[in-house]
Parts: C-alpha cells; sequence; structure tokens
C-alpha cells in the first residue's frame, strides 16, 4: 500500500495548510481527498506537488508491506 502520510507531516512542518497547496499546484479539492485517503493519484499530481514544495516523490510517500 502506498501511504502518503510523509506529505502530510512535509505540510506541517513547513506550515503549509492543504488549501495553500491547493493554489500552488492547481491540483483538485477531489484530488487531495485521494491523497488524504491513501488512493491512487497519478504521477502528473506527483509532479505537481514535488514542483511546488521543491522535494522528491520519495518525500510525499512511502510504500506500506500489506500484511
Amino acid at each position: 500500500m502506498i501511504s502518503y502520510k510523509p506529505l502530510q507531516k512535509l505540510l506541517i512542518d513547513r506550515d503549509i495548510k492543504k488549501q495553500e497547496l491547493l493554489k500552488m499546484t492547481g491540483i483538485s479539492s477531489a484530488t487531495m481527498a485521494k491523497l488524504n485517503t491513501n488512493e491512487y493519484v497519478s504521477l502528473e499530481v506527483i509532479d505537481k506537488i514535488c514542483s511546488a514544495l521543491n522535494c522528491q516523490p520519495g518525500d510525499l510517500l512511502e510504500h506500506i508491506p500489506e500484511p
């Protein structure tokens, strides 16, 4: 399973609200909801977030093995 918990932590560490991230990236609120519930998002979305936050994909997500 892919978890976007590192993204949530990064936003907290940088004091960026989710609404601010939406404005910075142009992604939709539906896409943000997918990120919040660890659902699939395209690499295009990951690319936009990485560009806006000046980070790498590994800073946004982690792989959690299924039991």
